[in-house]
């Protein structure tokens, strides 16, 4: 759906949402994980934060912290977990609950502030993390979906790096990055377009079906004519 809306061709893809963080690209047949949160997703840390500090679910408790980070002044040090291409969140999302909390108690630091030091730390991670998959694909373009694939600053992040490799990056607003029914109807048209069916009688739902497990069976004709144009 991302590619359809912005006009990516074959970009490197960041997935941020409350159950994933993945950086992906296509690559014979599937969308391969380069790298992967290896505990907790993004926007689970950033809404169980939200909770700890008391801000409102209204219109989501993401957006609450990207409003409130915008006033904040002071950048508070978190633990910053980049393991090879793999991020970690959980560590982080406990020491500010616990520490950037009790700094807030003293004195010494506002909530904006802490809202602000967390999505700093972050999306610094997942910029570096994405920067390294574009390294390893060849590629100049990313695009970023899920729902906090919505955040601004995230975006303004990823721009500055995609710009200094001279490429753009491909974003969305949120009637496509939250959850919709559009993206699921179009990835079934796809596949039904392509000869991909299964009888109703034979329907099931898989709630931890992994990204790479599925077959993009709709990009193996682009492939097959970008190695052809070779």
């Amino acid at each position: 759906m991302g590619r359809v809306v912005t006009g990516a061709r074959n970009p490197v893809a960041l997935y941020v949402s409350g159950g994933n963080t993945q950086v992906i690209a296509y690559s014979q047949g599937r969308y391969r994980i380069f790298g992967e949160t290896i505990d907790i997703a993004v926007g689970n840390c950033l809404d169980r934060f939200a909770r700890e500090i008391g801000l409102s679910n209204d219109p989501s408790p993401g957006y609450n912290i990207e409003q409130m980070a915008k006033g904040g002044t002071k950048y508070v040090e978190l633990p910053y977990v980049v393991k090879g291409m793999d991020v970690s969140f959980s560590g982080i999302l406990s020491f500010i609950a616990k520490q950037g909390i009790e700094m807030h108690n003293r004195g010494e630091c506002s909530k904006e502030d802490l809202c602000f030091s967390l999505q700093e730390t972050i999306f610094a991670m997942l910029v570096e993390v994405t920067e390294r998959a574009m390294a390893h694909c060849n590629q100049n373009d990313v695009l970023i979906v899920g729902g906090v694939g919505c955040n601004v600053r995230l975006q303004e992040m990823l721009s500055k790096m995609v710009a200094q490799r001279g490429g753009q990056l491909c974003a969305m607003d949120d009637r496509f990055c939250i959850d919709n029914g559009a993206m699921i109807a179009y990835a079934g048209l796809l596949g039904y377009a392509h000869g991909h069916a299964i009888p109703l009688d034979q329907t099931t739902v898989t709630q931890r079906y992994r990204t790479d497990e599925v077959e993009i069976v709709w990009r193996r004709q682009e492939e097959e004519q970008a190695h052809n144009a070779l």
